[in-house]
Order: C-alpha cells, then sequence, then structure tokens
C-alpha cells in the first residue's frame, strides 16, 4: 500500500456527475487521439484508471487497455461501464502492481501521480510503469505544473476555481513539497456546502525527468495540452513523453 489516499464509495458514486467537463468530447477528443496514436497497435495500460473516464472511451476506440486502481469503489463504478473481459483491472497501487504482458503504453492522466505523497513513491511509479513497456514503448503523463508563482510572501493559498456551485483552492507545504486541495461544493438548491480535501505531492518537469532516468527511460517531448501546443514557462500544465530505449 502506497499513501495515496483512498476514495471512499460516496466519493466514487459521484465522480462523474462532478467531472462532466473532463469527459466531455472537446476535452476527450484530443486526449484519445493522442494516446492512440502512441498505443498503435499495441496494448495501453492506464494507472489509476479511476471510473474509466479516459480508459473505457479508448478501449471503444479498438485500443486494448488494462487498468491499475486502487480503490475498489472507483473500479466498481467502471465495471458498471464494462465488463471484465473487455476491460481488465487489477486492484492495487500504481507504484508495485505488476499485470501480465508487455505494452506500446503507459499513462497516468489529470494530475494523478500526485497521488502518491513521497519522491520515492513517484520514482517507484516511474519504475513500474517502465517494467510494463516493451522496448520502444511510452510512458505519458498529464501534470498540472505547481502554481507557486501566484504565491507573494506569507500567502500559503491559490484558488483554481471559483464559481456557483464550487469554490476550490490549494494550500501549499513549499518544503515538504505538498499541496491539499480544498474544495468547497454547493449541494442541492439549499445552500448547503459539502467540504473536501485531499493531499497531492507536487513536482516539477525536471523532477520528474530525472526519476525517468532513474527508471531507464529518455524523455520524447513535451507540449502543453493533449493538441500539442508548445510548452513554454507560462503553460498551467504539460503533457510529457519518455520512452524506453530499444
Amino acid at each position: 500500500m502506497t499513501s495515496s489516499e483512498l476514495w471512499t464509495r460516496a466519493t466514487a458514486d459521484r465522480y462523474d456527475a462532478e467531472e462532466t467537463e473532463a469527459s466531455s468530447a472537446a476535452v476527450l477528443g484530443p486526449t484519445l487521439a493522442f494516446l492512440a496514436e502512441l498505443a498503435g497497435d499495441g496494448r495501453a495500460l492506464e494507472f489509476a484508471i479511476g471510473t474509466g473516464r479516459v480508459g473505457v472511451p479508448l478501449r471503444e476506440r479498438g485500443v486494448p487497455v488494462v487498468g491499475i486502481e486502487l480503490s475498489e469503489h472507483m473500479a466498481a463504478v467502471l465495471r458498471r461501464k464494462i465488463d471484465e473481459d473487455t476491460l481488465p483491472v487489477a486492484i492495487g497501487d500504481m507504484a508495485t502492481t505488476v499485470v501480465p504482458g508487455e505494452f506500446t503504453l503507459v499513462y497516468l492522466v489529470y494530475n494523478t501521480i500526485t497521488n502518491l505523497l513521497t519522491q520515492d513513491e513517484q520514482v517507484e511509479c516511474f519504475r513500474n510503469a517502465a517494467r510494463h513497456l516493451e522496448p520502444g514503448g511510452r510512458f505519458v503523463i498529464e501534470l498540472g505544473v505547481p502554481p507557486l508563482r501566484f504565491l507573494p510572501p506569507g500567502q500559503v493559498a491559490v484558488p483554481f476555481d471559483v464559481s456557483e456551485q464550487h469554490l476550490g483552492f490549494d494550500t501549499f507545504d513549499l518544503v515538504e513539497q505538498i499541496l491539499v486541495s480544498h474544495h468547497l461544493t454547493r449541494d442541492g438548491e439549499d445552500d448547503r456546502y459539502r467540504r473536501d480535501n485531499s493531499r497531492h505531492r507536487y513536482a516539477w518537469p525536471a523532477e520528474l525527468d530525472l526519476m525517468a532516468r532513474i527508471a531507464g527511460l529518455e524523455l520524447e517531448r513535451r507540449v502543453a495540452d493533449w493538441g500539442g501546443a508548445p510548452f513554454t514557462q507560462d503553460s498551467a500544465k504539460h503533457i510529457s513523453v519518455w520512452r524506453k530505449p530499444t
């Protein structure tokens, strides 16, 4: 078991409803095209597959997908959408769980590597990806750039969403590289708000490149979004692709 926090049944059951924008065709279209191209004629392995927001439609595109998921509750929601024979899922953590066979693509989306709360565990995640890749295969991560430029001296919080239904902000421990995402979500129409929070270990692109080198992977490209926009110092996130040498 890693330090990742477990998703509860209640959180898993409402996850898809709260992620409708991330599940839209506008968001998923470029994501699926990017991943399908890298997978080619091979198989894809998704770390932290969750409820199958990406894995299920990627499988429907014809890419054989296998998943690893720590939360049985999240995997149960996925299983309502697709059967085990079509999309197998192993229950376990993404840093150490091993599934049979080799893959042309291993991918980890939506900032999920930050669920591993220590640098050692994040390194092991890279090693686990390399363990599953065939020679020439790729490991892909989608991750936000830590927004520390928004922190003036003495401030520890940065808002990331302010809307009628949701208030979200991150607080930072700059020594341990830990951020806590705080959510106040409006439930129903009675003006009551549900409060949730989750801990994450943020990492810089250069730090991930070093983790990849430790795992025997080489950086192939880094872009700012799934559409392939150039990554610059002003980019809010990156899609990074590392390759296992042949």
